[in-house]
């Protein structure tokens, strides 16, 4: 039986009546190329540069952790840049919300460094053939708003909207502890993998005194690092976080107690 060369993962997000979502996540399963891509993806990450995974896995992952925030924002209500600046429906956003997450990372297929440049050309021309099934008008303001996500997830980079400040945001939350099992297992030994392995699981909710309330809880106060160095730069500068309480728990045993809380004003 021949090996397929491509990922073998469906993409499953909860589409939530949005067409779409639904229309774009069927067309993508069925896409070789992009499947493709994502298992050079983790061929040049994983078993080139022992880093962790930049495949499908996370892919799936962002998207549900993106869609998750942008739901929560949406029953506030937050308003999405796409409907406020061109008067398409929060479908729309949750579409571009939806690309950014699956595309984002798609250079890693080129160049770890740089890969964010990259992945905007990758993007570009797939994106164009992917959303045929839209008019020429919602397509190219749904290309362009998805490439802009793109880019802005980088370090240092400058969400102008909503929707890619929660890819941004939703970047930085794929940090639990089984994330870091790759780098970990091969043996190598930094404060990202440990700091990661310390991370056990992160909960999404719908705050009482902000619209999103983010619990990381930590078996390690090494896990702190994640928080600080990672997720905060993500959050501070993202558009979103003036919506965010994060709160960070250190557990021991039965034990567990607030090591750190962060919010901006």
């Amino acid at each position: 039986m021949e090996i397929k060369k491509f990922a073998q993962i469906d993409i499953r997000v909860p589409a939530q009546r949005n067409s779409l979502l639904v229309k774009a996540q069927d067309l993508i399963n069925d896409d070789v190329e992009i499947k493709t891509l994502w298992r050079v993806n983790n061929i040049n990450a994983i078993d080139r540069l022992g880093m962790t995974d930049h495949g499908a896995v996370h892919f799936q992952i962002v998207a549900n952790i993106a869609l998750r925030l942008a739901r929560i924002l949406e029953k506030q209500p937050v308003v999405m840049s796409v409907t406020r600046n061109y008067d398409l429906s929060k479908d729309y956003a949750e579409l571009i919300i939806f690309l950014a997450s699956l595309f984002h990372d798609l250079g890693m297929s080129i160049s770890r460094e740089g890969h964010e440049e990259y992945s905007l050309f990758l993007a570009n021309g797939i994106l164009h053939r992917l959303l045929e099934f839209l008019p020429l008008e919602e397509r190219t303001i749904v290309i362009s708003e998805t490439l802009h996500a793109i880019i802005a997830h980088r370090s240092g980079g400058t969400p102008y909207t909503i929707e890619a400040g929660i890819v941004r945001v939703a970047d930085a939350l794929d940090m639990s502890q089984g994330r870091s099992r790759i780098p970990y297992e091969a043996g190598k030994m930094d404060i990202h993998s440990v700091s990661a392995a310390a991370i056990d699981k992160i909960e999404i909710l719908e705050g009482s005194t902000k619209p999103i309330q983010i619990n990381i809880w930590m078996n390690d106060n090494a896990g702190i690092f994640q928080v600080d160095e990672l997720l905060r730069r993500k959050l501070l500068g993202s558009g979103i976080e003036k919506y965010v309480i994060v709160s960070a728990y250190l557990v021991a045993g039965e034990e567990k107690r607030l090591f750190k809380e962060f919010q901006t004003p």
